[in-house]
């Protein structure tokens, strides 16, 4: 890696769209407010410009009707990026992503495939709470015939998106709205990001911290404080989710023999309790750790976010217990505010 350009998370998804759109007129983008003045926080700024209504088009707010458009565009030769814009809103289209999208491969054994990216954001916003916040993503890891992938970094978010793009099967694209403004070295051509291949962020021989998306960062933040107490934390980010590197995620494991996965959403059934499943049926004899969402609806309130929430003091806390057990621990609250200024600039 010798480009040393740095781009936002969100600029790099709208380069990778881009170049995605400028190398194959198959791929087109639609979804609820795209050509928005807004657009999307940014990710879809310029592109109506440049390809036209033709291409980039807003929808009307009928997301059942609109992914089966999708999915009727990618059969026929297309090649849909479909914005959704909140993840909650990706319920009311599920019979069509579930039933349809990812079956239609399998159903007409090989003969057709839906060539389709699905975005969608996750993650606590300005108090949106209940409806407006969750992380579903394990719902669609659930399913097969989907791919899901969360990129942590700039660099990732514009190489899976390409990736995602030339992939002849749906892809659940999960971004992390706090991620947006996030900086990472990024080249210019175009490139690829592989599903299926975790990477290390970080090397430590005490504990292995497993983030999802926005928690690869949290995770890191977690292993500034942990230093301080003398444990060193090794830092992996799964990169996609299906299909997951489940090989590398056990090889860090066994070689701290203790893990913590930190998710973006719920434990129950979660990307983390899939994870520490797997660990189990090898036969492990890791400790291991799930965190991530309290078992309860989203929050509102920051008093409530502050304890609903992992952060880098409460993954820090769990590590240290699970290295020294009955050994108090609590980050300095300044010290770990200090550590929201570690920037991450992506896997380079």
């Amino acid at each position: 890696m010798t480009d040393t350009r740095t781009l936002t998370y969100v600029n790099a998804l709208n380069e990778g769209m881009r170049q995605a759109m400028r190398e194959d007129e198959r791929v087109f983008l639609f979804g609820l407010d795209v050509d928005d003045h807004k657009a999307i926080q940014g990710s879809t700024k310029g592109l109506v410009e440049e390809f036209g209504a033709e291409r980039v088009f807003t929808t009307p707010l009928s997301e059942d009707a609109m992914t089966g458009l999708a999915i009727g565009a990618a059969v026929s030769g297309m090649r849909p990026i479909h914005t959704h814009i909140r993840m909650d809103f990706l319920m009311l289209g599920m019979n069509q992503l579930v039933n349809m999208a990812s079956k239609y491969h399998y159903m007409y054994g090989g003969a057709a495939s839906v060539p389709m990216v699905v975005r969608s954001m996750i993650g606590k916003s300005w108090g949106q709470g209940a409806q407006h916040s969750q992380g579903l993503h394990a719902l669609f890891m659930h399913i097969p015939g989907l791919k899901v992938v969360a990129p942590s970094n700039a660099h990732d978010a514009k190489g899976l998106m390409i990736a995602a793009v030339r992939d002849n099967n749906p892809v659940m694209f999960v971004e992390h709205r706090l991620l947006y403004p996030t900086e990472a070295f990024v080249e210019e051509a175009p490139f690829e990001v592989p599903f299926g291949k975790a990477r290390v962020i970080r090397e430590g021989g005490d504990v292995t911290l497993v983030g999802v998306s926005n928690m690869v960062n949290e995770c890191l933040r977690a292993a500034e404080l942990l230093q301080e107490e003398g444990i060193e934390a090794t830092v992996l980010d799964p990169v996609s989710l299906i299909p997951l590197d489940y090989d590398r995620i056990a090889r860090e494991t066994d070689k701290t023999g203790n893990l913590i996965v930190v998710d973006n959403g719920w434990t129950c059934c979660g990307a983390s309790a899939e994870i520490l499943a797997d660990l189990a049926e090898r036969g492990t004899r890791a400790k291991m750790k799930r965190m991530g969402f309290a078992p309860t609806t989203c929050p509102t309130s920051p008093a409530l976010e502050a304890l609903f929430y992992p952060n880098p003091a409460t993954i820090a806390q769990a590590a240290h217990e699970m290295l020294r057990p009955g050994k108090t621990y609590s980050p300095d609250p300044e010290r770990a505010k200090l550590a929201y200024q570690v920037a991450f600039k992506g896997p380079f």
